[in-house]
């Protein structure tokens, strides 16, 4: 017999635990072993090289993490059965089953805007029909239409365990100290007040902290410059490979991402033909790099020179600025590609020029009011946002919604 009640060491949490079979036997599952394959923060290694971690490892922590809220709130009087509390661990287990290759970059790119979470609910599914209707719970749970709304709300809300577990987790692998939010207090503070998470008044502090910390890791490590201008980079290499493959050229690629190359896979294609999806479950970031180091030969001299760019580190320069790019600015590094950067000798053809040349906008927002709020429980019982709740002015601020503009192209442009 197999022992399947395992102890992980994890570098952020500590020991974890493996509560039941039915859990061990998910984690063994070849689809969630793929998200060893997935880094958790994509591209974010080209800034903050220790930033090597997976999506593998955030599942397993923000698994950890609601096994202690669980036991804070039966500690504190909540009863929620054993069905209950495997079903919660295994929704947060599988939240993020659904990425695919790099993360967030390449879902509007390998795909045609499918999100995520619609992915893994329909992996979420196949794996109940695997385990015989066993996920039942956990799916309703993870689509929240379980009558205890709270279960929900600790799996995804503005205060779930996704977030503590990647704030933390981000923070150490990438060094930048500031990412740490005291989670283990945020926790012990968790209360069930009217069917909803609240969070006791005596842990306001802690918010406004994990509040204030959001928004710096957004700025600091997920919208870094760099990690924008990278991503750009090989959403343009994908592209030219997709525009290639679907135009006759023969294009390198594994037979999972050549799939996804020659067809636009939209949301009705994945439930429509679960061959689409089976194929998504083989695919990771090795099939990208793979393709990438073989495309750095391709006869194609777009595709070829996008692709040693990406693997020699030769990324492109970007400006960052507050208000929209000028057209008048765009233009000039449009003509300027043209002009300057010349491939096997000779000028980019108009058709091309755009792969060279990416602008945008990214926004940032650490709390969002419209959505579903971050409760503070008074202790006169009422209960009040955050927001309101707060002696902090900055906290008020946080809701806006902050924009930047980018502008990405070739260092070797010089305006």
């Amino acid at each position: 017999m197999v022992n399947k009640k395992k102890i992980i060491n994890d570098p952020v949490h500590g020991f974890l635990t493996i509560h039941s079979e039915l859990i061990f036997d998910i984690i063994n599952h070849p689809y969630f072993q793929r998200l060893r394959r997935i880094r958790q923060l994509g591209l974010t290694e080209f800034v903050y090289p220790g930033a090597i971690h997976t999506r593998f490892h955030h599942a397993l922590g923000a698994m950890h993490l609601m096994s202690i809220s669980l036991n804070t709130l039966r500690s504190k009087s909540h009863e929620i059965s054993n069905e209950e509390y495997e079903a919660a661990m295994i929704a947060i287990l599988l939240h993020d089953i659904g990425h695919g290759p790099f993360s967030h970059a390449l879902e509007s790119t390998v795909l045609s805007n499918v999100p995520h979470e619609a992915i893994s609910l329909l992996m979420m599914e196949l794996l109940n029909h695997e385990f015989g209707g066993a996920l039942d719970l956990a799916i309703q749970i993870f689509n929240n239409q379980y009558q205890r709304m709270f279960f929900h709300q600790l799996v995804s809300s503005q205060l779930d365990m996704d977030r503590m577990d990647y704030l933390q987790r981000d923070s150490f692998f990438t060094g930048v100290s500031e990412g740490k939010i005291g989670a283990d207090r945020i926790i012990k503070m968790l209360e069930i007040k009217d069917d909803q998470v609240v969070v006791e008044e005596k842990g306001i502090y802690s918010i406004e902290n994990f509040l204030n910390t959001r928004r710096l890791m957004y700025w600091q490590v997920y919208l870094h410059k760099t990690t924008v201008s990278t991503e750009q980079m090989l959403i343009q290499t994908i592209k030219r490979a997709r525009y290639l493959s679907q135009h006759g050229a023969k294009i390198f690629a594994t037979p999972a991402l050549s799939l996804f190359l020659q067809n636009n896979v939209d949301l009705a294609l994945f439930k429509n033909d679960k061959s689409f999806l089976k194929a998504f479950a083989r695919l990771d970031d090795y099939d990208i790099w793979g393709a990438v180091k073989m495309w750095t030969t391709q006869e194609d001299r777009v595709l070829a020179e996008l692709s040693k760019m990406l693997i020699n580190r030769k990324l492109f320069k970007v400006k960052l600025e507050n208000e929209r790019i000028p057209l008048d600015l765009k233009k000039q590094v449009h003509d300027k590609i043209k002009q300057d950067l010349r491939l096997d000798g000779s000028t980019l053809q108009e058709s091309e020029i755009d792969y060279f040349l990416s602008y945008g906008v990214i926004t940032n927002s650490a709390y969002f009011s419209n959505e579903q709020k971050i409760l503070i429980l008074k202790k006169n019982g009422e209960i009040l946002d955050v927001a309101q709740a707060s002696d902090l002015p900055n906290i008020k601020a946080l809701t806006k919604i902050v924009k930047k503009y980018y502008l990405c192209y070739p260092k070797s442009i010089v305006l």
